[in-house]
């Protein structure tokens, strides 16, 4: 194909190396003519190991040139790449001025090509950014359609300094965001030689996903170096406790706890959470992200909260109420807290959870629910059927899979409040729905 990169830092030198030496034609483009003079003699813009080999390989080949002709190479290419920075404002907020000065280009460059184009943003945007933003000043440069008269897609790259060839050539995924099916296929078959799956959806979910994951990767290193402190003030090594808990692919290090739904709760992990935190206060540790859990765990029950005040209804029927499906426990249930707070805030509450029989209750486990909800007899129903039936808002709090059947029982008069994504397999519901995180 024949391609052009805008922008020759380091993820766009990155990148339209690995292209040309994958045998496309490649043009890069930057405004600073001595990136461009590095290109075209054959090294690289960047310190990133084996990309000055690449680039003089390629050049060599005539498969890469770099120019600071934008138009030029709009005109020349099938797909063109956005690959400008997006460092941070002084509020943290991203500075777009380079990828909207790239876009006006590309637009005006569009407006006399008779080609189809499928412009390609690897920038990292926040979510909204290319729909709300980008397209507009394409469209309005261009004087064309995106969609139509030229596609749109986002390809967030994960490419690490020191092994961006490699993680280019060999990524976890590749992630397409379409505008149209059109631009969506050309960029998967960009992609066709690279043995990883293709991963095509919605732009904004692209575009989020680079922010998700660079999140994900800050809360583990800090993660790792609160344990390592804690582990200091009680003379062991931090490395061993982390290298042992990463042994474990089960539950640790895998997709357990890692899908949005409602808060944590159960006997364990509060419990033990707030034991690790007496013991930093003991030591005189300031472990910031391990404090923040349990707030953010209760911020998440207020906003179960929040969604059955914002349907204006009052009589309320709960599906679960142990933390989790298959089991009575109770204890520090964040359902146990929801319904407490409802019934709080002037509520009619039904309950209805199949493993919770109040006769069988014990010890601690009754004790605690005796003590957070003193009339719960008389809030628990018969059947799934007949709080279905008898509310106006239901909320799915657990995802047993007597649960499943709800959405087909939903009333067009009823709101259905789901607070672990169990509608997504049950297919249409009547009624109003709404999820906890999606």
């Amino acid at each position: 194909m024949k391609i052009s990169v805008f922008g020759l830092g380091y993820v766009g030198s990155v990148t339209a190396a690995c292209l040309a030496h994958k045998g496309h034609e490649v043009v890069g483009c930057d405004v600073n003519p001595q990136k461009v003079e590095w290109i075209n003699s054959g090294r690289g813009p960047v310190i990133e190991k084996g990309l000055d080999g690449l680039v003089r390989e390629s050049v060599k080949k005539g498969n890469l040139r770099a120019v600071s002709d934008g138009r030029a190479a709009v005109h020349e290419s099938d797909i063109v790449m956005i690959c400008v920075g997006t460092p941070s404002n002084r509020n943290g907020s991203l500075n777009l001025q380079y990828v909207e000065i790239v876009s006006r280009q590309i637009g005006a460059a569009l407006a006399d090509k008779h080609d189809y184009l499928v412009v390609v943003v690897r920038s990292t945007l926040l979510p909204g950014t290319t729909e709300d933003r980008l397209i507009p000043l394409l469209e309005e440069n261009s004087g064309k359609q995106a969609g139509s008269d030229f596609g749109v897609c986002v390809n967030p790259e994960f490419l690490r300094e020191g092994t961006g060839i490699a993680d280019f050539y060999a990524p976890a995924l590749v992630i397409v965001g379409e505008l149209d099916l059109r631009s969506g296929e050309a960029i998967e078959a960009l992609f066709s030689d690279i043995q990883a799956p293709t991963l095509r959806m919605a732009i904004r979910s692209a575009e989020m996903i680079k922010h998700a994951s660079n999140a994900f990767h800050a809360l583990k290193v800090t993660f790792a170096n609160e344990i390592g402190v804690v582990c200091k003030a009680h003379g062991i090594d931090g490395r061993e406790v982390m290298d042992v808990l990463c042994q474990d692919t089960q539950l640790n290090i895998s997709r357990a706890y890692l899908r949005p739904g409602f808060a944590f709760g159960g006997s364990c992990l509060p419990k033990d959470l707030r034991a690790l935190l007496y013991r930093t206060k003991e030591r005189d540790l300031e472990c910031s992200l391990l404090r923040a859990i349990l707030a953010s765990n209760r911020q998440h029950v207020q906003r179960g909260i929040d969604l059955v005040e914002g349907t204006g209804q009052k009589k309320v029927g709960v599906l679960g109420l142990s933390f989790k499906p298959g089991t009575d426990d109770l204890r520090e249930s964040p359902v146990v807290s929801l319904v407490e707070m409802l019934i709080g805030r002037g509520y009619r509450l039904r309950i209805y959870d199949e493993e919770v029989v109040l006769g069988k209750l014990v010890g601690t486990n009754k004790a605690f629910l005796e003590r957070e909800i003193p009339h719960i007899a008389s809030l628990m129903g018969s059947s799934l059927e007949e709080v279905v039936e008898w509310a106006q808002v239901v909320v799915i709090s657990h995802a047993s899979a007597t649960f499943r059947r709800v959405p087909c029982l939903i009333r067009e008069d009823q709101q259905l409040i789901d607070l672990v994504g169990i509608e997504r397999d049950s297919g249409d519901i009547q009624g109003g729905y709404e999820g906890i995180c999606w």
